[in-house]
Parts: structure tokens; sequence; C-alpha cells
């Protein structure tokens, strides 16, 4: 396949050598849309579930997409893939089986590439966990959100507190690395239904943990409707405290703003994002950003699955894409760099972005002067004011008007 002409235009950077690649499947579908959620998900027509005709032809679709974008990433070895949604355990392990199977026919792995799926405790049934491991899922992912079932019940999800605990006792069987995601400053939430939640989450040892406050996104039920008792700011503040004290205790180290990870288990597919790595996206509304030596490229697929699977048919995947400009890569790297506990290395920016390390100066001063950042020879992080107030940190780096 001849490589699109707009790829070959000289471009305004210069990489030395382009970063590590991960691969990001998109399996769109749901059991029910949350009120809270703003993913590009599409709830399953009520009690069909996923049919099998829909899961194949999904699959082929997506490698339809995938051959399309392989002149873009030849010669890269893929170390990581992320299998999200959506729901991407509702589909079987057999289909899961087939999709990595059809991946590796056609992208060379890193050995010990991770291989990650998100599931849902509404979709889980008993071994259903093992299937997804036996196709070579080597890391999984369960969407809890909280073991109380008003809790549950209050922020829309379909599972209830035993299915969220058999879920996990399942994940911890199956799997040496798992994750449990957790959601805190719920409708009605106080600190001591924070606390019973987070420590029965810690009761299953799980070697990562992804926390998330609660917020209105634009598009979603939440934001025209917003639920009533939402904690105030002081006790959102005081959970957070709770959760990183309660987590260090059970040795979990905060390494990003919201990820937490025994020694050895941090989410490799993530840490690629946060530091600027490559990702090609497929599937119903995925993104994806891919790097030349002249110009760093981003894109976004047909988000409708159904005008996904026909465009990817024909070749046309991809809906919209864009050079990164220089002037927006200083923000776009430290949106994502600043989020690491451990901030990032000077050097580092310069390797990904291709700009110069002037470029940054305004903006890591204006940080530095108000105690958000902190510089250590070629290393600049986030001080502890500035994870709290994160937002106002990378603000600094936006573009000038």
């Amino acid at each position: 396949m001849a490589v699109p002409v707009r790829l070959l235009r000289p471009g305004a950077i210069a990489l030395q050598a382009l970063p590590p690649l991960s691969l990001y499947v998109h399996l769109p579908w749901c059991l029910r849309k949350c009120p809270y959620c703003d993913f590009n998900s599409h709830e399953v027509r009520a009690g069909e579930g996923l049919s099998q005709d829909t899961q194949s032809a999904y699959l082929d679709a997506l490698m339809a997409d995938l051959e399309a974008s392989l002149p873009l990433i030849w010669g890269r070895r893929v170390f990581s893939i992320f299998i999200g949604g959506g729901t991407p355990s509702l589909f079987e392990p057999a289909s899961i089986d087939r999709l990595l199977a059809d991946i590796r026919a056609r992208l060379p792995l890193e050995p010990g590439c991770e291989v990650t799926l998100e599931a849902n405790p509404g979709t889980f049934e008993k071994d259903r966990f093992r299937g997804y491991r036996a196709a070579g899922v080597t890391r999984l992912s369960v969407g809890v959100q909280s073991f109380s079932d008003a809790m549950l019940q209050a922020v829309g999800r379909v599972h209830d507190a035993a299915q969220a605990r058999a879920a996990v006792a399942e994940a911890a069987a199956a799997f040496d690395t798992f994750n449990i995601d957790l959601m805190y400053a719920l409708p009605g939430q106080s600190l001591d239904m924070l606390r019973t939640d987070l420590d029965t989450a810690l009761s299953f040892a799980p070697p990562h943990l992804s926390i998330y406050h609660l917020t209105m996104e634009p598009n979603t039920r939440f934001a025209t409707r917003p639920p009533e008792g939402l904690p105030d700011d002081d006790l959102a503040a005081d959970m957070l405290d709770l959760l990183a004290e309660r987590t260090a205790e059970a040795g979990l180290q905060r390494y990003e703003v919201s990820a937490f990870a025994r020694p050895g288990h941090r989410c490799v597919h993530n840490l690629n994002y946060w530091e600027f790595g490559d990702y090609l996206g497929i599937g119903a509304g995925a993104h994806g950003k891919i790097s030349f030596p002249d110009r760093i490229l981003r894109q976004q697929r047909w988000r409708e699955p159904a005008s996904y699977m026909a465009k990817a048919r024909e070749g046309q995947a991809v809906s919209n894409e864009h050079t990164v400009t220089p002037k927006e890569l200083p923000f776009e790297y430290v949106l994502n760099a600043l989020r690491l506990k451990e901030g990032f290395e000077l050097t580092r920016y310069s390797e990904r972005t291709g700009q110069p390390l002037q470029s940054l100066q305004r903006a890591l001063s204006e940080g530095e002067r108000r105690g958000l950042l902190e510089r250590e020879g070629d290393v600049v992080r986030p001080t502890a004011r500035g994870f709290d107030f994160l937002s106002d940190l990378q603000g600094l780096f936006l573009p000038a008007a």
C-alpha cells in the first residue's frame, strides 16, 4: 500500500529517534450508558447482549483499519496493547483470542508485550476472566467504581456490590497483574463510606488501583441533571488525603495523579501516554498519535459503530487527522508528563517533541515562582501543591493567544 502523499511532505520538527509504540483497540458497546460517562460508548439492545455476528463483523472492521494503517508504522514493534471501551468484556473470550491472534499476524510485538483488557462486573461470568488470560491478556482492569450498592445505584452502574466482589476475586485468581477502578466524591458519599470502599478494595491486595474523582463532564446526563448530595471541595480534598494515606500504608505507590501501584505493576501502556509515546488507535472513535522524523500526526476514527465498520471496510476508518504544530507541542507534552509524580526529564522533552528547551522556559520559571514546580538537575516535577492544583500548573504551558 502506498504511503499517502500528505505524509511525504516536509514537516516542521526534527526527531532524532521515534518513541515507543503502543496499540489501542476500542470496543464501543456497553450494557447501559452511565450518566457520568463521556467516552465513546453505545448501549446494546436491551436483553440481547452482543451477538456473535456483530462481534465478528466488528473484528473484521478492526483488521481492515489496522491493515490500512500499517504504512504509518512499518518496521516498528508494539510493546503494549490496551483493549478499552465501552465494555470490552461484552466480547467473548473466543473473540478476544481471535482479535489478539489477528494483531500478532500483522504487527511485531515486543517480547513480554503488556496486553490490558477492561472488564466490568456487570458482564462477569465464572471462568470468563480465565478465558481472557488464555487468549493472551496479561492485565485485567476491573471497573468496580464502588463496593456499595447505594453508591453504585447513585452513579447508574449495572452491577451490584456482590458482583463487584466476585469479579475482583476472580481477577485476582486469574491474573498476576490486575487493576481496580474506584471513584470517590460520589452523591451522598461520606468519608467513612469511602473508607469502607477502599478497605474492601485493599482486602484483595490489588497490584494496581486507579482512583477517580467523579466529575460532571460535558455531554453527559449528569452535566444537564447533576445528582444531589455531591461532596463539597473540602470533603473531596479530605477523601483524596485518605486515599493517599491508606494506599501508601498498603504498599501502593502513587506514581501518577490517579494511579497507585505496587513495584513492578505500573501500567506500561498508560505510562507511554504520559511520557508522550506513540499509539495507533483503531476502533470506533479511537484516537492515535504517530510520530515521524519530521512531524507528529494525530488521528481520530469515525465514532458511530455502524459508520466506523462501513468506512473501515472501505479503507477510510480515519474521520479526521492533523499535524501537531510546534506551538502546540509544549502544552501537549506537559499535559500528560506533569501527571507523573516523578515528573519528566528535560532531555526527554526535546527528544519526544523536537523542540528546544527554551520553548518551556517561561512556563517553567512561572511554575517555580508559584511553588507548583521544582527542578532537580535535568528533572522537572510537580510539587505537592502542583499535584493538588494540576490544572493550574498545566495551564501555564498553554500557547499564547
